[in-house]
């Protein structure tokens, strides 16, 4: 007879991948729109530079311009998504959309974020460009209820690396602190923009006691860290992938940890690892070298995210799949991961708990007692 131990540890099927509680920390906005959608909002908004109006070719053309290896040519991909996005009605559509198929994938907690000050150019301000996106966020909570799915979505406010609005958006992010916004974060070309230019901004919100992370490790390696987290104080890492570059490994497998890489590890810092993103910008080669597989075994705190479902093709399921068949992870593995997530997310530690304790948790004692009625 096969024990529970045994059949707990096996490989979880696609299906329950998909319905596992997932928490995703790390999504855009803006790289996340369902092909249909942009097509529809270009014709409503005369928006006539995209490059495909068929939305099944659209949606491969993201994918295979993203698809370059190069983080400078991903990035160009998002004049389309946010050159639909400069109307109220836009925005509302598109957050409540994104909600609804996170929730659709299993997505039970999500951070979004987004740059307000890129939906600027139809005239809205930065207040209504916040009021937007929350309203649409609400409303796509309302119909994932209405679906029988449970969600719960914060925004966080992105400010540009190469612009100089940084703090302008970090005291709109804690104006709105309690109407929806749950964080900061800056994003853009690493290169070149190091986050040591915003210093301002941190150092506010620092003053305020309010949550950011940033993007740092991506494309550029460890100085871009030490300064986000040395510099800057960030409580987590946008993707932070590069942190392998300070663990050495031996020909006999034996490990070293550099000094950036224990002080990240033994102050639990959050990376916002986003697998199949740091294929396509030339940060991990295959899923099986990736570097998720190495911090998981020693026990960073890893999370796995979506970084732009469009561009990347992706959604949490799809990250898991890779992930499973890479690493012959478990439900196990995901609940950990998920947990993390959790964890490390932007939201008051008593409703943090519950997601865990009464969602997330019992979410996957469910799935790993499914081999009973079998």
């Amino acid at each position: 007879m096969t024990s529970q131990t045994d059949r707990t540890g096996t490989t979880p099927s696609a299906d329950q991948i998909r319905r596992a509680p997932k928490v995703l920390l790390h999504d855009h906005l803006d790289g996340g729109l369902r092909p249909g959608t942009i097509v529809e909002l270009a014709q409503d908004t005369g928006y006539d530079r995209l490059p495909e109006t068929d939305p099944g070719k659209l949606g491969l053309w993201f994918r295979e311009a993203a698809d370059s290896g190069s983080l400078e040519r991903y990035l160009e991909t998002f004049s389309h998504t946010v050159g639909v996005l400069q109307t109220r009605d836009a925005l509302f559509r598109v957050a409540a959309e994104c909600v609804e198929d996170l929730a659709e994938d299993g997505v039970v907690y999500a951070e979004v974020r987004y740059a307000p000050e890129q939906h600027l150019d139809g005239g809205l301000t930065l207040e209504e460009v916040v009021e937007a996106v929350n309203d649409g966020f609400r409303e796509g909570e309302r119909r994932a209820r209405e679906a029988g799915h449970r969600i719960r979505v914060g925004a966080l406010l992105t400010a540009m690396r190469h612009a100089a609005r940084s703090l302008e958006i970090a005291e709109l992010a804690n104006r709105y602190r309690d109407l929806g916004v749950v964080g900061f974060d800056i994003a853009g070309a690493e290169a070149g923009y190091p986050p040591t230019r915003h210093l301002d901004a941190f150092e506010f919100l620092k003053r305020e006691n309010n949550h950011f992370t940033i993007h740092a490790g991506e494309a550029f390696g460890l100085p871009s860290i030490w300064q986000a987290l040395q510099w800057c104080g960030a409580d987590r890492l946008g993707h932070g992938v590069r942190i392998v570059d300070d663990i050495e490994t031996a020909a006999d497998g034996t490990v070293r940890l550099g000094r950036l890489a224990s002080y990240v590890r033994d102050k639990r810092i959050p990376l916002e690892l986003c697998p199949t993103s740091n294929l396509q910008t030339g940060a991990a080669r295959s899923y099986a070298e990736h570097p998720i597989g190495l911090l998981r075994r020693l026990y960073f705190r890893v999370t796995v995210n979506t970084d732009n479902r469009l561009m990347s093709g992706t959604s949490m399921s799809r990250e898991f799949e890779h992930l499973v068949e890479a690493f012959g992870y478990s439900l196990d593995d995901m609940l950990w991961l998920s947990v993390n997530a959790m964890k490390s997310a932007f939201i008051p530690f008593d409703e943090r708990l519950a997601m865990i304790n009464d969602v997330i948790k019992p979410g996957y004692a469910e799935l790993k007692s499914e081999w009973l009625f079998q």
